[in-house]
């Protein structure tokens, strides 16, 4: 079992989230993840600084911490020629540490280089090829592909590591699922769902398992739900209401309604160990390997102490 810390990327500048990813080395994570996103998903959340200048600067401030994109949409706003370029010059800075997780992304992120919002299933087709082309120019050499969707002309990745980065693919339910086992290394997922795992064991895949666990360490239970309730309201609609809004308007709106109560079964809330165990325990027990430990709190830093002091403790002598 490998524990990670998720870099929240649209609450925090790019400087803070390379200092917390050095932190996260010093107390213990094993790797730290960061998602890729244009916009973030609210206004007050107020930042969305650029993934992979962040991913180069924490590998030349750290030295044993693993690097994750949680995730990449490696077409519409990329095309994957230019994903299969950055993620192998962030293997190299990185000394192999570096992990490519990629998905079907959002309207928030995707929409902004005005090539449309394609359908899921569509937007499924993409992946693979996008996939099929990283591979295809991590093999080194000039190739050209000609897919459904996408094309690639006459390109070539001149800097590859010796050892290529393992891609993990976003699911959330069976044909990604699929994709993951079929064309990935792993899966990736923000719920404890043991049925997901399951799809992707049936479909061949043998690969790591990450999960995203929602925590808010605060000296209170109220004051941790508050800070949930304040960062991560966006995510009571679920992620098919996720992929297709435009703008952190349209969340602040379908948010609106959300009330705290409505979050307090989904966090590891407080102060007390116990509760943020139960949680991380659930993502375990669902067939996950690598946990990427989400703090919606309102101190950074005091979750980094209470997870040196106590929750690292208690996870050594639990047995997940």
């Amino acid at each position: 079992m490998k524990i990670g810390y998720k870099l929240f990327a649209e609450a925090y500048s790019p400087a803070e989230l390379v200092r917390q990813a050095v932190r996260a080395e010093e107390v213990g994570f094993d790797f730290v993840e960061i998602s890729d996103h244009f916009h973030p998903w609210l206004h007050d959340q107020n930042h969305s600084g650029f993934a992979w200048s962040i991913l180069g600067a924490i590998a030349a401030r750290t030295s044993t911490l693993e690097l994750a994109t949680g995730v990449t949409c490696p077409f519409v706003r990329y095309h994957p020629a230019i994903i299969a370029q950055a993620a192998a010059t962030t293997a190299l800075l990185s000394d192999g540490r570096f992990v490519l997780g990629v998905g079907t992304g959002e309207r928030l992120n995707e929409h902004v280089v005005a090539r449309g919002w394609p359908p899921a299933s569509t937007r499924s087709e993409m992946l693979r090829e996008s996939i099929d082309i990283i591979r295809l120019l991590w093999s080194g050499g000039y190739h050209s592909y000609r897919g459904r969707h996408i094309e690639l002309e006459d390109a070539r990745v001149f800097d590859l590591p010796d050892e290529l980065p393992p891609i993990i693919v976003a699911a959330s339910g069976g044909p990604a699922a699929r994709i993951a086992a079929e064309l990935g290394d792993g899966l990736f997922a923000t719920d404890a769902d043991a049925d997901l795992i399951e799809k992707y064991r049936s479909a061949g895949g043998s690969g790591p398992r990450y999960g995203e666990v929602p925590l808010s360490w605060a000296a209170t239970e109220e004051a941790a739900l508050k800070s949930a309730h304040k960062l991560f309201r966006f995510s009571a609609a679920g992620w098919k209401v996720q992929a297709e809004l435009p703008n952190p308007i349209n969340f602040e709106a379908a948010s609106s309604v959300v009330r705290e109560s409505d979050l307090a079964d989904s966090f590891g809330l407080g102060p007390d160990v116990r509760s943020h165990l139960e949680r991380i325990r659930s993502f375990a027990d669902a067939g996950f390997d690598h946990l990427a430990l989400v703090n919606a709190g309102p101190e950074v830093d005091g979750f980094f102490s209470f997870y040196a002091d106590e929750l690292a403790p208690a996870l050594a002598d639990t047995a997940l």
